[in-house]
């Protein structure tokens, strides 16, 4: 096995994983699931056998590595003791769910996680797409829910195509056979499955002694390629040379050139990139086909006519198809990209939601409207509007957007990008939004404390996720209420992340003016500053508020007069009154005093002047939200404010500073 030049992480000989989960589950050996360890000499593989996950020793190292082999195109990095997670896998510090360690010592090495809750259900499974999944069952909808996956796209998954095939991200499918190739099993690549790969449509005339005689095997010219792995090199003076050098062995199925470099590749070429043209990694590769693949000038005409009635032919059935389709009202599945991401087809959403009959709600960028697709999972499909970005634009945006996943944010399942029209696609939240439930006028239906600090808290760590934990920083520049989605069992979830990028500069001005925003907005979105992950802080500051108290933030007085919430608030708390005041009158005083006092002080510190506002959110390892001001001290509580509860786990530290 060659030995890979790529910080892995390196274990001692009785290394073993270990799952500590809570149930038995009849899952496969693809999966590792409750009680069962993954010791150095064992493996899960994928259903179809093609991908492997394990640890190994390559080449004559003494050291074991975890990683997908015998072509190591992924591993999980180091263990970073601080952060408590694999420095290459940081979904991990979804630590909520599970609690990662990893454990040293000197009779054995292991590394291990447990879950929080006994009640939970998680396996760990080596799939058929060559990446290996966190996955979490949710009881409710009765369907498995991707915590985190690895590699991220699935076109780093090594040789996802099989042979002389191309994979490129932005298509759909995203594999493609090479001109001049076709699929070994066309029955598998319907199904979504390339790993056989394709074959050649000619034999090159080396291989066919008929063609002895014959038109020499020419090659194709393929740019924007990142080159496959596994090739010969050598030092030739031209191009030329280098095509002659390959054409002369027929094992040489391609070839490429750069400033005197031949590099030649044997046998089934694999692993091919098609790149964006602007990416500096592209390269140019020559694939090899028999003569016959390519045009001749005695023949072209022949080739134009044939192509043109081919095509009016097939113009016409898929007009008749589409017709037939169209009046029976069927769905065809959509296509996977992107990895989980799906992309949907206009057509196929009208019927999924019944022609957006049934609408949950609207704003400032589109409106939203309940659906359920073919295999009876509920939906949620928002219309954009506003969206003036191009094709290629859109789609590298919301597939940034849906390789964000974490337990406290709204899921993106996939898009549909049809013309003008462009569509996103999320999983429902059967409970709606925060905003019904705070300032629903039954009593029965107002919220406990208790599920008001589950929501809070959860919140919370959905913000430092999109601030600390995502690759790049993602300020949700909207949060309020609306924006807070709750699943059947309360779970809160931030929605519309992303869509400030994705809407790009008309954002600011539609949520300046759009109604029921504006008493969130920090005020830097007034002023013209910069906008930095500090402004959602202010935000959720703001609905703590109307979390305790249950009321809008400006809410109109009998006089006729408005009244602000955080300024009555800050009157009350300096001149000593009663604080249960401030909460919801629904809950009858049910919630601890000092909490209350203490979460209205902290939030008051961060929003009132003359207070600067370089702030943080933390969630700390008693489960407390705290919020920090600019002038706190780590021997000064009294700026800390934070809701406690019960903890039922140890949690690590998040925070939103920039």
């Amino acid at each position: 096995m060659e030995k890979m030049n790529i910080p892995w992480l390196i274990l001692s000989l009785q290394i073993f994983i270990f799952f500590s989960l809570n149930r038995q589950l009849a899952f496969g050996a693809d999966t590792i699931s409750a009680n069962q360890s993954l010791s150095g000499t064992q493996t899960i593989v994928s259903s179809g056998g093609h991908f492997v996950l394990g640890f190994f020793k390559p080449g004559n190292s003494s050291n074991y590595y975890i990683g997908m082999w015998s072509e190591q195109y992924w591993t999980s990095g180091a263990w970073d003791p601080q952060r408590r997670i694999l420095s290459l896998v940081p979904e991990m510090r979804l630590n909520e769910i599970y609690n990662y360690s990893y454990v040293s010592n000197e009779n054995e090495s292991y590394f291990t996680y447990s879950l929080y809750d006994p009640s939970t259900i998680s396996r760990f499974v080596m799939d058929v797409s060559g990446q290996i999944k966190q996955l979490s069952w949710l009881e409710s909808s009765q369907r498995w829910s991707l915590i985190w996956s690895e590699p991220r796209q699935q076109c780093e998954v090594y040789a996802i195509c099989g042979a002389f095939g191309s994979c490129n991200e932005k298509a759909l499918p995203f594999c493609n056979c090479l001109t001049g190739f076709e699929p070994k099993s066309e029955s598998d690549w319907n199904l979504s499955d390339f790993s056989k790969g394709c074959k050649r449509k000619t034999q090159l005339q080396c291989e066919d002694p008929t063609l002895a005689h014959g038109k020499s095997d020419k090659f194709l010219e393929m740019p924007n390629i990142k080159l496959p792995q596994h090739e010969q090199s050598m030092t030739v003076g031209s191009i030329s040379e280098c095509e002659s050098t390959c054409l002369k062995n027929c094992s040489c199925n391609a070839y490429a050139y750069d400033s005197g470099d031949c590099k030649v590749w044997m046998g089934d070429v694999l692993d091919l990139k098609l790149l964006t043209e602007d990416s500096s990694n592209g390269r140019t590769i020559y694939i090899r086909l028999a003569a016959s693949e390519f045009s001749s000038s005695s023949n072209k005409s022949g080739i134009i006519i044939g192509a043109v009635a081919g095509t009016v032919g097939v113009v016409l059935c898929l007009v008749v198809f589409a017709m037939l389709r169209w009046r029976r009202g069927t769905m065809r599945n959509p296509k996977a990209v992107e990895g989980s991401l799906l992309a949907f087809g206009y057509r196929d959403l009208q019927i999924a939601t019944k022609n957006f009959s049934e609408k949950l709600g609207s704003g400032g960028f589109g409106s939203v409207f309940k659906g359920m697709l073919a295999d009876s999972s509920v939906i949620a499909v928002k219309q954009l509007e506003r969206i003036n970005q191009g094709e290629k634009q859109f789609r590298t945006e919301v597939s940034t957007i849906g390789t964000i996943q974490h337990v406290n944010l709204v899921r993106l399942r996939g898009f549909c990008s049809d013309g003008g029209r462009k569509l996103l696609v999320y999983d429902y939240m059967p409970k709606g939004s925060l905003d019904a439930h705070l300032v629903h006028e039954s009593n029965s239906d107002a919220l406990d404390w208790k599920t008001r600090y589950q929501i809070a808290l959860g919140t919370a760590r959905g913000l430092v996720y999109l601030h600390e934990k995502c690759r790049d920083c993602i300020i949700h520049c909207d949060i309020k209420p609306e924006n807070i989605l709750l699943d059947a069992e309360f779970c809160p979830k931030v929605a519309d992340f992303g869509l400030a990028k994705l809407v790009g500069r008309d954002f600011s001005r539609v949520l300046t003016t759009m109604r029921g925003t504006r008493g969130y907005l920090a005020p830097e979105w007034i002023s013209g500053v910069a906008i930095t992950p500090k402004a959602d802080v202010y935000s959720y500051g703001m609905m703590l508020f109307e979390i305790v108290s249950g009321r809008r933030n400006s809410q109109q007085s009998e006089d006729g007069k408005v009244r602000f919430i955080p300024t009555w608030a800050a009157s009350l708390i300096t001149e000593g009154g009663d604080v249960l005041s401030l909460l919801d009158p629904r809950l009858n005083g049910v919630a601890p005093v000092e909490e209350i006092s203490r979460l209205c002080k902290g939030v008051l510190d961060l929003h009132l002047p003359p207070v600067p506002r370089s702030l943080q959110v933390l969630v700390d390892e008693q489960e407390h939200v705290l919020l920090l001001s600019e002038s706190s001290s780590a021997e000064s509580s009294q700026s800390r404010s934070y809701i406690s509860t019960p903890s039922h786990a140890k949690s690590s530290t998040f925070s939103t500073t920039s």
